[in-house]
């Protein structure tokens, strides 16, 4: 299976705030240039995981964002699932046309490959992402005006 950029991006910017101290809020153009990714790019993301209640964001001259829950609260294989489309082939949509589909077995096999990898995804949090926090949050000063 492969995230898409989107997804990805999400989770580093998750990974980015949390990172933070918890009196620091981050700002987007710093993800973006830390990350070297598109400011328009990464404000639509931020914008979405606002809506999704990931993010707390705050605009104005000392604005920015913080994480809406904790760490702990945020589960990986929950998030993979509320930002892809996990409908691997079109067998798998309701309006699947497929001419194979009644006699091909390649559906339950995808169907049991999605289902170890959300698994093995559904047993970690953004906290177990972020034990080495504060080796990221170096990281990140480097690369950012944080």
């Amino acid at each position: 299976m492969q995230l898409t950029s989107y997804t990805d991006y999400s989770l580093r910017t998750l990974l980015y705030v949390g990172s933070l101290p918890e009196e620091k809020r981050a700002q987007v153009k710093d993800i973006a240039n830390a990350y070297h990714l598109s400011l328009n790019h990464l404000q639509k993301i931020v914008h979405d995981l606002g809506k999704k209640e990931l993010l707390e964001t705050v605009r104005g001259r000392n604005g920015g964002m913080k994480l809406a829950k904790s760490p702990e609260e945020i589960n990986i294989g929950e998030l993979i699932r509320m930002l892809e489309d996990l409908e691997l082939v079109e067998c798998f949509s309701k309006d699947g046309g497929c001419l194979i589909s009644g006699s091909c077995r390649l559906q339950s096999v995808l169907y049991e490959a999605r289902e170890a990898f959300l698994q093995v995804l559904d047993r970690y949090t953004l906290a177990d992402l972020l034990q080495n926090k504060d080796d990221l949050y170096d990281l990140f000063k480097k690369g950012t005006s944080i």
